[in-house]
């Protein structure tokens, strides 16, 4: 698939899911917000786990930090646009001394670092109740003029914060940065015998991953009035997030894209469904399509998948 065509994918479902309020009801655009939401999260993952190779699971701790940078500058008087934007540098500094430390694991042991990151950062978060709330929470002035309006407000912000993780991954791709993370990901020590400053840009895919998260964060926490530990430091996130890249394509610039739609729309059918065996059935899914699509949706032949399915109707046809 040609660069051209993935642009115009993308514009095109930007456009579909920024219509949903004028002809979908608040359930289907509170959907939409929900896709954006994890599209960028996704795309952001996808700097360090797609291009890089690294088995990031720290989105739900960067995630949760900006709920609460972003909640706390809210309560503190901050205006909400500027409350987003201190959790946004307050995560990418984060991001970025946390990465000089921990991305000098490998491997399964990075991974584990990272979950434990996860766990940490919600266990000072809940015992600082003074400050954050424990596991009370915390609430935050809810947006005057009703559900519906505010849903069309934050589908436009996470729309946003979507389309710029988009552009940021376009110029990354096609930069020096992108063919360093490329580099680092077929062989790290081949790339920096050949020049290539491996720690930096390793910490610079980590803090890509971190900043956007962080925006998402705080405007979440906006956006629902109430945040608590169990629900911004999520563990489900952490694992939801790799996986919708994974379906998709990682290391691409709309497998991220692809893949988020897809899981989330097969977990809402799951969950219309199969309320009692929606998690087991999905998680089964996901199984089967990662293991027989190791490069994603976007990385599948359909022309090949419509030949095949060709064949298979004139067999029918000659056996009838």
């Amino acid at each position: 698939m040609s660069r051209r065509t993935q642009y115009l994918l993308f514009a095109l479902w930007v456009i579909l899911l920024a219509s949903t309020p004028l002809w979908a009801s608040n359930y289907v655009v509170r959907l939409a917000v929900t896709i954006a939401m994890f599209t960028g999260l996704t795309l952001s993952w996808n700097f360090i786990g797609g291009f890089t190779g690294y088995p990031s699971f720290s989105t739900a701790a960067f995630f949760g930090l900006g709920c609460y940078a972003g909640a706390l500058s809210e309560r503190a008087g901050v205006p909400m646009l500027l409350a987003w934007g201190i959790a946004t540098l307050f995560v990418g500094a984060f991001a970025a001394a946390l990465g000089a430390i921990i991305l000098r694991l490998k491997g399964h042991y990075f991974a584990i670092g990272s979950i434990g990151v996860v766990e940490v950062v919600r266990l000072v978060i809940s015992s600082w109740g003074s400050l954050t709330g424990g596991g009370d929470g915390l609430n935050l002035p809810l947006i005057a003029g009703g559900p519906n309006l505010v849903a069309r407000i934050f589908l436009a912000v996470m729309l946003a914060i979507m389309i710029v993780t988009f552009l940021i991954t376009v110029i990354v791709d096609r930069g020096r940065l992108g063919v360093g993370f490329r580099c680092i990901q077929q062989n790290e020590d081949a790339a920096n015998m050949a020049g290539v400053n491996v720690t930096l840009y390793k910490v610079i895919a980590y803090t890509l991953s971190a900043v956007f998260c962080g925006t998402i964060g705080a405007a979440y926490a906006s956006w629902t009035g109430y945040i608590d530990p169990s629900d911004s430091f999520s563990i489900i996130m952490t694992i939801k997030v790799p996986v919708m890249c994974l379906l998709g394509g990682p290391g691409t610039i709309l497998g991220p894209v692809i893949g988020t739609a897809a899981f989330t729309l097969l977990e809402e059918v799951f969950w219309a469904n199969f309320l009692d065996y929606n998690r087991a059935i999905l998680g089964v899914v996901i199984v089967i399509l990662i293991f027989f699509l190791p490069g994603g949706l976007l990385g599948l032949s359909y022309r090949d998948v419509a030949s095949r399915l060709g064949v298979m109707r004139g067999r029918t046809k000659a056996a009838a």
